[in-house]
């Protein structure tokens, strides 16, 4: 069957600055958590770190050019915060800021829209010296960032993403502590989950301050899809409840609907009082939106277990100390049957459906972009086939599969404005270190040497296009 897009829909690929850019002791750059954490033992697999990662600091103008010979028509990229404000905030780095000044206007002289997004996770050290995420400071210093960005960028930006996946930021780096900073201290966690809510409405304001009411603010987030192993069970239901209520209701609640749910509150009271919520903040959080970004990757299982028992398990983000799941000590995630990625996700497209339909009807007349969504799997280290390409049949698959649910959706009645393949390249994926491929370009570490996979060739055609492709359709 024909599936065709709006004429409108915007395609495009996504990208990290500490896992492509590398040249992170040049140019002014300050030190992140990333730089940091990645070089503590232990925290990375086999010691690897972004310090070089693709090299796009070099080699950004001939990335422009792969992304106009894909045909999109949007790259999201994000800004290193220590590139700008080498110590968080005080004097401005302008080799930075030229940096990403080239970056735009190179996208822009090659007709792709710039999808900005100001903070992938890579804070600078000095502000979490002085408390991280956890502290209420750095959502304002955060906005001051964001000023310092609206000024000088301005009109030249589609649409400003303010946070990118504040979940990781404040459970996986405050809470579990498998990526940066590495803490485990639950109330600090909860604290970093409210200043960041803040911080994104704190520049929002800012943004809008110096561009005017016509400033596109988006943020994206790691929305989960949560189903129950029993539906009929209570338990099962309230599990599901919990689950929600950190991972969606935590965000989607303070900056959509203005509070926080009650369910959020109550389990985590034992760790702290909220108290860091203060009188007007949640007037701040709840900012005009003009789009939502929705990460997808896939569905989580879960069942009511005896506390202590569960919190972790197959959600892939648990680890043997601590538990990114605040106050879900009752709550077990399940292991899933079929295929799986090489992340150890089940593969299931039906939850990116599930999930644009279900923010639809919650927020009418609110507009939705697929910001995120892809797969790794064991591709080469290097290219050796005889054709001299990488065929990555299962990564085509699950693009397919996944930018077919996005029709589903649109079939339905979602206001789907656009979907970004993650990610361009392959890259530094964070704990793992380069173990994980993502990209449709293979990158050779060794040489850094760009590839295209058939993936690229098969999202190029449908970018081109606006028509899904067949599986079989590689070029």
């Amino acid at each position: 069957m024909r599936r065709d897009f709006p004429a409108d829909f915007l395609w495009g690929t996504a990208t990290a600055a500490y896992q492509i850019e590398g040249g992170v002791n040049e140019g002014g750059r300050g030190p992140s958590i990333w730089d940091v954490y990645s070089h503590t033992p232990g925290r990375t697999l086999g010691g690897d770190t972004g310090d070089i990662a693709c090299d796009h600091y070099h080699r950004w103008d001939s990335d422009l050019d792969e992304l106009e010979r894909l045909g999109v028509g949007a790259y999201r990229f994000s800004v290193s915060w220590p590139r700008i404000l080498p110590s968080g905030r005080g004097e401005v780095n302008e080799e930075g800021l030229a940096f990403y000044e080239r970056i735009i206007d190179g996208l822009r002289a090659r007709g792709i829209a710039p999808i900005l997004t100001l903070y992938h996770w890579d804070l600078p050290q000095a502000l979490e010296e002085e408390g991280g995420w956890a502290s209420r400071s750095t959502a304002f210093a955060f906005a001051e960032y964001a000023r310092i960005l609206a000024r000088r960028f301005a009109d030249r930006v589609h649409v400003w993403t303010t946070l990118n996946e504040p979940w990781c930021s404040a459970y996986l780096g405050y809470a579990s502590g498998v990526h940066a900073p590495g803490r485990q201290d639950p109330a600090a966690a909860l604290a970093a989950v409210h200043h960041l809510n803040l911080a994104h409405g704190l520049a929002a304001r800012a943004i809008r301050e110096e561009i005017g009411q016509e400033a596109r603010v988006s943020v994206t987030l790691n929305l989960h899809v949560v189903r129950a192993a029993d539906p009929a069970s209570a338990g099962d239901r309230r599990a599901v409840e919990q689950i929600e209520a950190l991972a969606n209701g935590a965000f989607l609640g303070p900056m959509l609907d203005g509070a926080y749910p009650e369910v959020l509150v109550s389990m985590t009271a034992p760790h702290c009082d909220w108290s860091f919520v203060h009188e007007g903040d949640l007037e701040v959080t709840r900012a005009r939106m003009d789009v939502l970004g929705v990460n997808y990757y896939s569905p989580v299982l879960v069942r009511a277990c005896e506390p202590g028992v569960g919190a972790s398990g197959a959600d892939g983000h648990g680890n043997s100390d601590a538990s990114p799941w605040i106050g879900a000590d009752g709550v077990e995630f399940l292991a899933q049957p079929g295929v799986h990625t090489d992340m150890g996700w089940p593969i299931d497209a039906s939850g990116l459906s599930e999930l644009l339909m279900s923010l639809s009807r919650r927020y009418p007349g609110l507009p939705l972009m697929v910001t995120e969504n892809g797969a790794a799997f064991p591709d080469p280290e290097r290219v050796d086939s005889p054709d001299g390409r990488v065929h990555d049949v299962q990564r085509i698959a699950y693009l397919h599969d996944h930018v077919a649910a996005v029709v589903d959706a649109l079939d339905q009645g979602a206001d789907v404005r656009g979907y970004f393949a993650w990610s361009l390249m392959d890259n530094f994926e964070w704990a793992y270190g380069y173990s994980k491929r993502f990209g449709i370009l293979h990158v050779d570490y060794e040489t850094l040497e760009r590839t295209w996979k058939d993936s690229a060739h098969w999202y190029s055609r449908l970018a081109r296009t606006g028509v899904l492709p067949g599986i079989d359709a590689v070029r």
